[in-house]
C-alpha cells in the first residue's frame, strides 16, 4: 500500500501574516499621523493670528510708538518690519521666519521674540511643572482613598461630600484664586511672598492657584478609575490570598487606574499653560503670561502674535505626547488601527 504525502501549501493570507512589516509598521504611523496633525493644527494657528491682528484696524505701529510719534518715525518702523508690504508677501515672510525660528520682533523696542520666550519660557515650564507634580501627588491618593472609602456603596455621605467640594474648587476660575490667595497668604498673613521667583517659597501661592481646582477635577476622575479597578476580579483574589491591603492598592489597584487618569492629566498640563498667563500677571512671574499681558495693555502686536504660537505649540506639543503615552501604556485599545 502505497501512502501519498499532503503538501499543504500556504495561502497568500499567511503568508503576509507571516511576512515581517517595513516602514516602522504601526508605531511609525501613528506617529506620522499625530504629526501631521499638529502641524497642520500649528499652520491653522498661524494663519489665524496672522488675519486676526491685521484685521482689528488701525495702524499697530502707531499704536505701539504712541499718538505723538512723528510719522516719519512711524513710517521707518513700519518698513524695517516689512509691514509696509502686501498682506501675502508678509504672510510668506513671516511663515518663513518662523521655520528658521524668527518669531518676529518688538513693535515698540525691536526686540526679538524668540529672545524673550528664551528668557521668559524657563519660568513659565517651571511653574507648569511643578503644578502638574502637585496635582499628580494631591488627586491620584485622594481619588484612590475616597474610592477605598465609599466602595460598594458605603459611606453615601462622604461621597455627596467629596462629589460636592471637588465640584466647588474645580468650578473656581485660576484668576480668582491667585486674588484671594495673595490677599489671605501673602498681604494679610504675610505667609509668602507677594510676588516674583524668589526661592521654594515664590512657588506655594501660584502652584495652589493653578493647582487647586486641577487636583479636584483629576481626583474625581481618578476615583471613578480606581472603583472599576478595585471590582476586578484580580483584587478580590488578592484579597482572598490575604495579602497586606497596602500591597493589594499600592502595587495592583493604583498601577492599573493611571491610564484615564495620566491622560486627563497630561490635558491638564496644557489646560495650567494657558491658565498661567493671568495668573502669572497676579504674582508678576517672570513667565511669558506677564509678558503676554503687558504685551496686549501695550498694544505692542509682535510680541501678542509671537507668544500666542508660541502657547499653541507648547499646547500641542503636550496633547501630541498625551496621546504617544496612551498609546503605549494602553495595550487594551485599538488605537493605532483606527486613529
Amino acid at each position: 500500500m502505497t501512502h501519498e504525502s499532503t503538501v499543504v501549501v500556504p495561502t497568500t493570507a499567511a503568508v503576509a501574516r507571516r511576512r515581517p512589516r517595513r516602514g516602522g509598521g504601526p508605531w511609525l504611523s501613528f506617529l506620522v499621523r499625530r504629526v501631521l496633525r499638529m502641524a497642520i493644527a500649528l499652520f491653522v494657528v498661524v494663519t489665524a493670528a496672522f488675519v486676526v491682528l491685521r484685521a482689528a484696524g488701525g495702524d499697530p505701529v502707531r499704536a505701539a510708538l504712541g499718538a505723538t510719534a512723528p510719522q516719519s518715525v512711524v513710517d521707518e518702523r513700519r518698513h524695517q518690519l516689512g509691514l509696509d508690504q502686501p498682506l501675502i508677501v508678509q504672510f510668506v515672510n513671516y511663515v518663513g521666519g518662523l521655520l528658521h525660528g524668527d518669531l518676529g520682533s518688538s513693535l515698540i523696542t525691536g526686540r526679538s521674540v524668540s529672545e524673550l520666550v528664551a528668557d521668559r519660557l524657563p519660568a513659565t515650564i517651571a511653574l507648569a511643572g511643578v503644578t502638574f507634580l502637585f496635582v499628580l501627588l494631591v488627586a491620584v491618593p485622594v481619588g484612590l482613598f475616597v474610592a477605598i472609602w465609599t466602595q460598594g456603596n458605603r459611606r453615601k455621605g462622604a461621597e455627596v461630600a467629596f462629589t460636592g467640594v471637588s465640584g466647588f474648587f474645580a468650578a473656581i476660575p485660576e484668576y480668582l484664586l491667585a486674588v484671594v490667595l495673595v490677599i489671605v497668604f501673602a498681604i494679610t498673613l504675610r505667609a509668602f511672598p507677594v510676588a516674583g521667583m524668589s526661592g521654594p517659597e515664590s512657588f506655594v501661592l501660584p502652584v495652589l492657584a493653578l493647582g487647586i481646582g486641577a487636583s479636584a477635577s483629576l481626583a474625581r476622575i481618578a476615583r471613578v478609575e480606581a472603583l472599576g479597578v478595585l471590582g476586578d476580579d484580580y483584587i478580590r483574589t488578592a484579597h482572598s490570598k490575604r495579602l497586606p491591603s497596602a500591597l493589594v492598592y499600592f502595587r495592583h489597584a493604583l498601577p492599573n487606574m493611571l491610564t484615564a487618569t495620566l491622560t486627563l492629566g497630561g490635558s491638564l498640563l496644557a489646560t495650567m499653560v494657558a491658565s498661567s498667563v493671568l495668573v502669572e500677571q497676579v504674582f508678576n512671574w517672570p513667565g511669558m503670561g506677564s509678558a503676554f499681558v503687558q504685551a496686549i495693555t501695550t498694544k505692542d502686536y509682535g510680541i501678542v502674535q509671537g507668544l500666542a504660537i508660541v502657547y499653541a505649540a507648547v499646547i500641542l506639543l503636550v496633547n501630541l505626547l498625551v496621546d504617544i503615552v496612551l498609546s503605549v501604556l494602553d495595550r487594551r485599545t485599538t488605537l493605532l488601527e483606527t486613529a
